[in-house]
């Protein structure tokens, strides 16, 4: 046919239908149209056929419809059933999902049909916070069920671009359910690089990492405690705010451990229980085991609570059987529950009140034991804070708390501390003198007494405890100056600043070696805490006091956004008499007039290169007793280098270099050497490759780690991630992480989460 027979045929096709639809609006019948349906479109070399009956074309046939678009060498089409079939070079295509195959099926009614050995490519479905993945493989045919399922028969899938099958599954049957993000696989097998991996009779597995029921990747991997072992997680999506993960691991050196992780979430509270079990170690011949639950409850801010509960089987659980350096360096195991409750007095006022009850469970080294912490039995405190009355600011904070320890004295101790200050503002300059009366008493017993007293156990006596008071009043001056001016720096209009500050504490002295010292420390030397009223962390001690310190700061700021570019300060505190109180009565009091200068630089360098410096001098003895230099280079995404140096006298030097950093191709190396110059061994050491092709990444990391003062432990993780598919292996991602300040990972977001937490919530 011509194309004027052609344009003649499809005018003469029009002028039936609407010859027709006339005929039926006149009889008082409605045209057979699915309500709200788009109109048929069809166009032909040749089109034959009656109106609401059957219609054939040949040569060149389109079929549209709503987002539907159908291409053939021949087509039939039923209006009254609205069914289509086609036959020769079909090409089906529905909202981005293209089939092209040699016969199709197709009912426009429910959107179902089949395609007869079919090439498919389905569009990604946009899921919010992820970058969605193409998918694509051909089969024998292909069965449509509804608008978002794909049946697969004896078919190939893949997320690879068109000519590159670096993965490929192919199945028996493969049912893609793109409204749950959900694939079902029967007779399955994968394929590498064309190397055959992994074939299975039946699985599920979740697209775009959607949560669902079944087994995860397996963990594959190695270390020197442990020896080759693998895990198998299962996942069970019990609902949409609960999920159980069960996990059998096998040590080759250990044997068969259990381990299971539930989580949960509800609009006011969640929570994690985890608990692992090895039956029997083959090394130590004991049982050993492992639970931790972690609660939180939030009510509006007004109520809030937790739990943090942990238990080990013993000293070296974590060093034995943890991979990460984060978990085998812990020491003391939280056992605590907490509940606050935050209010509001008057109308500028408010107050917090925390009820608390803490244990631990101590987890020894033998080559540097430490002293359990006390158990707080609990522990009631109190803070409240009302502003501007008559320009005043009035606070005050309360604590009770039960003190108890198996070895040592036992206690409670009550302290209140009121306190009045009049904040004196005004542009460029502020003023605060305070003034408060801090009262605490003691009530203290022998340790047999204690019934929690495992080392020396005696009967209850009936002996009346001693009891000690203190009270000191406390005054301070905080003064500081705000001096500004426009300045040009990188082609940049800044602001720079110079803040004077000046503080001033008078505090008498109470001896106090009469105190126990139940949860006190001397605090760490900084720039914020030469500006606190006390030396000490914890109520056990409060130092006397009649000294100055004096600070400057400047920053430069960018003009237009307020953005910190640059930070130094410089400070120093100056004493008018000798110390009196120290931590424990053997310490040494000083007896300088000035404290070591502190000094500091932070912010960016250039735009790529930031940089950081603290620095504590000791002018009396004429050098530093601690220096952390730290400065890190990112030129851009996937490029990171990080060097710093950490030094504090008599006890760290160490040196830490890591970075991330393309190497070749699609080849990125990450790394880590964190070494101790006192101790002259490796802290932490960390090496890997990583690959990142368009549909897959692989990756290898070694790392090796301090356990104790005296033994070590490596791990090797091999990984292969099969974009929008699966992972294959242990799971480096959190440990890169941790180790390299500034990792990231080179897989598509989609794809960049860790398996076994499918939870989006929990991120």
């Amino acid at each position: 046919m011509s194309c004027s027979r052609a344009r003649l045929a499809m005018l003469a096709f029009a002028l039936i239908c609407f010859s027709d639809a006339l005929a039926q609006q006149g009889a008082g019948l409605k045209p057979k149209r699915a309500p709200g349906a788009e109109p048929v479109t069809l166009e032909a070399d040749r089109i034959e056929g009656v109106s609401g009956r059957d219609t054939s074309a040949q040569g060149n046939v389109t079929l549209r419809r709503d987002g539907l678009s159908i291409r053939a060498d021949s087509l039939k089409y039923n209006e009254g059933r609205e069914d289509v079939e086609a036959n020769g070079n079909v090409h089906f295509e529905r909202k981005g999902d293209v089939l092209t195959g040699t016969a199709l099926k197709y009912h426009m009614r429910d959107s179902t049909g089949v395609v007869v050995k079919p090439e498919y490519s389905l569009a990604p479905r946009t899921r919010e916070g992820q970058k969605a993945i193409s998918m694509r493989g051909q089969a024998e045919s292909i069965e449509l069920i509804g608008e978002d399922q794909f049946l697969i028969k004896d078919g190939s899938f893949t997320s690879c671009k068109p000519g590159d099958d670096g993965w490929l599954l192919r199945a028996d049957e493969l049912n893609l359910d793109l409204t749950n993000d959900v694939g079902r696989v029967h007779g399955g097998s994968l394929y590498f690089e064309g190397v055959h991996v992994t074939s299975t009779p039946s699985f599920e597995f979740s697209l775009n990492n959607r949560r669902k029921s079944g087994l995860l990747p397996p963990a594959v991997g190695t270390t020197g405690k442990s020896g080759p072992e693998v895990a198998l997680p299962y996942y069970l999506n019990l609902a949409p705010n609960y999920d159980l993960t069960l996990t059998p691991r096998y040590m080759q050196k250990r044997g068969l451990q259990l381990g299971e992780q539930f989580r949960y979430l509800q609009p006011n509270y969640l929570g994690e229980l985890k608990a692992e079990v090895l039956p029997r170690d083959r090394i130590t011949e004991n049982s050993r085991s492992a639970i931790s639950l972690t609660h939180a409850y939030n009510s509006g801010g007004a109520l809030l609570g937790g739990l943090n509960l942990n238990q080990v089987s013993d000293d070296n659980y974590f060093r034995d059987l943890a991979t990460r350096i984060n978990i085998t360096s812990q020491a003391t195991l939280p056992r605590e529950g907490f509940l606050t409750y935050n209010g509001s007095w008057w109308t500028t006022g408010s107050y917090s009140a925390t009820a608390r009850v803490q244990r631990f469970q101590v987890l020894q080294d033998p080559d540097k034991p430490i002293v359990p912490p006390y158990g707080r039995t609990p522990q009631l405190s109190l803070s409240a804070l009302r502003q501007g009355i008559g320009g005043f600011d009035f606070g005050v904070s309360a604590e009770f708390v039960d003190f108890t320890h198996a070895a040592l004295v036992n206690g409670r101790r009550s302290m209140i501390y009121p306190s009045l200050s009049f904040p004196l503002v005004a542009p460029g300059a502020f003023l605060t003198p305070k003034i408060g009366y801090n009262y605490s008493y003691y009530s203290l017993q022998d340790p047999r007494l204690s019934p929690i007293s495992a080392i020396n156990p005696q009967p209850p006596q009936t002996l009346a405890p001693d009891t000690i008071t203190r009270a000191l009043p406390v005054f301070s001056v905080d003064s500081g100056l705000i001096f500004d001016r426009q300045a040009q720096a990188a082609e940049h209009n800044v602001t720079q600043t110079l803040e004077p500050r000046v503080y001033y504490l008078r505090i008498p002295f109470r001896d106090q070696n009469d105190i126990p010292v139940f949860d006190t420390a001397l605090a760490d030397f900084n720039y914020a805490q030469i500006f606190s009223e006390n030396i000490f962390s914890g109520g056990d001690r409060i130092n006397d006091a009649d000294q100055i310190t004096v600070a400057l700061t400047s920053r430069t700021l960018r003009a237009s956004t307020g953005q910190e570019l640059l930070r130094a300060t410089i400070g120093q505190r100056y004493y008018f008499k000798d110390q009196e109180v120290t931590l424990h009565p053997t310490d040494p009091p000083r007896t300088s007039r000035s404290s070591d200068w502190l000094a500091a630089v932070s912010g960016g360098i250039t735009e790529h290169l930031g940089t950081e410096a603290t620095l504590q001098y000791n002018q009396q003895d004429h050098q530093f007793d601690r220096v952390t230099l730290a400065t890190r280079y990112r030129p851009e995404a996937l490029k990171t280098l990080n060097l710093s140096y950490r030094f504090l006298r008599d006890e760290i030097r160490q040196v830490d270099i890591s970075g991330q950093w393309p190497l070749r191709g699609r080849w990125f190396g990450v790394g880590r050497f964190n070494y101790s110059l006192s101790d002259s061994r490796i802290v932490e050491g960390l090496a890997g490759f990583e690959y990142g092709a368009d549909c897959w990444t692989g990756r290898m990391v070694a790392q090796r780690f301090a356990l104790t003062a005296a033994t070590t432990s490596s791990a090797f993780f091999v990984q292969l991630e099969l974009n929008g598919f699966s992972r294959l292996g242990s799971n480096p991602l959190e440990t890169m992480k941790r180790s390299v300040p500034g990792y990231q990972s080179i897989t598509a977001p989609s794809t960049d989460t860790s398996a076994g937490k499918p939870f989006d919530f929990y991120e």
